[in-house]
């Protein structure tokens, strides 16, 4: 899957119900035994930051939630970016990563057309794709 998750991905599937899009999302793409995921530290740090600031979810249980993010995926490293800007920042991770999109539920950037070529989907529309099946094939004349 040639995807980037965006730190609110991670969150939402960390805190929320296991039934809903963004733990569905984070299932299957870290799930992947045969495509490791890729994504960078920006996004891990802000992961983690986000985790610590989140009323429901338990201090003592952050460390062992980022433990088991990073031993599954692949941190790759982008070139410099502003730290507070997610898009320029996720942008730089997508490229960092080799992939044109990232699935995110911010609300400034979910379901966006695209920032320099990269593209921006809501986990709630990426997962609606994923159960859309193929195009039948063109028919034989």
């Amino acid at each position: 899957m040639k995807i980037l998750l965006a730190p609110d991905v991670y969150v939402n599937a960390s805190v929320a119900g296991a039934g809903l899009a963004p733990a569905q999302v984070v299932d299957r793409v870290l799930g992947n035994k045969q495509l490791r995921h890729k994504t960078s530290d920006w996004v891990l740090d802000m992961t983690e930051a986000m985790l610590r600031a989140h009323p429901h979810f338990k201090q003592e249980a952050v460390g062992q939630q980022m433990k088991l993010i990073r031993d599954l995926v692949d941190v790759v490293e982008p070139e410099d970016h502003a730290g507070d800007d997610w898009g320029a920042a996720l942008v730089a991770a997508a490229r960092a990563a080799n992939v044109t999109r990232v699935i995110t539920d911010h609300p400034d950037l979910a379901d966006k057309d695209e920032i320099d070529g990269v593209e921006f989907l809501s986990s709630d529309a990426w997962m609606i794709e994923q159960t859309i099946p193929p195009p039948p094939p063109p028919k034989k004349v």
